[in-house]
């Protein structure tokens, strides 16, 4: 087997692409992905200032990573959101990258900063811990980046987290979350910073390939509370489909971007915007979910 593009002996096989390369010309493969979503999407340019939020993962290391030697002026984020040792050993990895590197971050930590815990709000809402992680994530994300003077929020979103979201969505017909799904989320408020996703036309196994030739240290465990996700379920069908026929993932997100999109603009969200009382960002009600949390925990620790 050889490298479709130096014709020295390939190592790794891509089936969706029915291709194979060496090492070194799968690395510029995956720049080129990257850098061309990138020009594609009009995501960003070298200019702008880029807030890379960071989990310790492997599909926001090599995002990092790639972002970097790609020459894209890059601040990564990381927000330990209190996990158990989960969120210390991923927080020692993202530092550690940073050090070695000399690469700035900023680092969250969501109980010393602001005294909240997800696990006392997921007991006193009766929302799953998930589901307050997401809400604080979402927040933190959009602060930090308007506050800083960033020109967009890039996250490691791969192919199987896109096509997985898509059927999920799709599955229960929410056109609301169909009508935004794309490569790029647009500024919608001068509040609101647009949200990117370079690594969505690139699989979790590529990631992999690109952090382990690399050798970019990362998280191999998965989040603790990731364990029974319906999206799990999404990506272990969406597996067996492209193990019968490479490419499956990349043609239903494809074809839906390019072809099936258009169809629920009509039906977006149309969202009243409003500035939270208390903090001043962006929410649909008085008062901003992640200020009422603080309340909340602030209430729990006083009685």
């Amino acid at each position: 087997m050889k490298c479709v593009r130096c014709k020295q002996k390939a190592k790794i096989l891509l089936k969706r692409h029915n291709a194979a390369f060496c090492n070194e010309c799968f690395l510029y493969y995956y720049r080129n992905q990257v850098t061309k979503n990138i020009r594609k999407y009009k995501m960003f340019d070298k200019k702008d200032k880029i807030l890379a939020v960071i989990s310790g993962g492997k599909d926001s290391m090599a995002l990092w990573d790639v972002l970097v030697k790609e020459g894209y002026n890059v601040v990564a984020m990381y927000i330990n959101l209190g996990i158990g040792e989960y969120s210390n050993r991923s927080q020692k990895v993202v530092e550690s990258f940073a050090s070695k590197n000399n690469l700035p971050l900023i680092v969250k930590d969501i109980k010393k900063e602001f005294g909240l815990d997800i696990y006392k709000l997921s007991k006193t809402l009766k929302r799953s811990p998930c589901s307050i992680c997401g809400s604080i994530k979402r927040y933190l994300f959009n602060k930090v980046a308007y506050d800083g003077g960033f020109s967009a929020v890039a996250t490691g979103h791969n192919l199987d987290d896109e096509a997985a979201t898509l059927l999920g969505n799709v599955l229960s017909w929410e056109e609301g979350y169909l009508a935004r799904q794309a490569p790029v989320l647009p500024q919608t408020h001068p509040k609101l910073i647009k949200k990117v996703k370079p690594l969505y036309s690139l699989t979790e196994r590529e990631n992999l390939y690109y952090v382990l030739l690399n050798k970019i240290e990362f998280l191999h465990e998965e989040c603790p509370h990731s364990v029974g996700a319906r999206s799990i379920l999404f990506k272990e069908v969406l597996n067996k489909l492209e193990e019968e026929s490479p490419g499956t993932k990349q043609r239903f997100l494809n074809g839906f971007l390019e072809k099936g999109r258009r169809h629920f603009q009509d039906v977006s969200e149309k969202l009243e915007l409003r500035e939270c009382k208390t903090c001043g960002q962006v929410t649909t009600t008085e008062e901003c979910s992640f200020c009422r949390f603080v309340k909340i925990c602030n209430h729990q620790q006083e009685t």
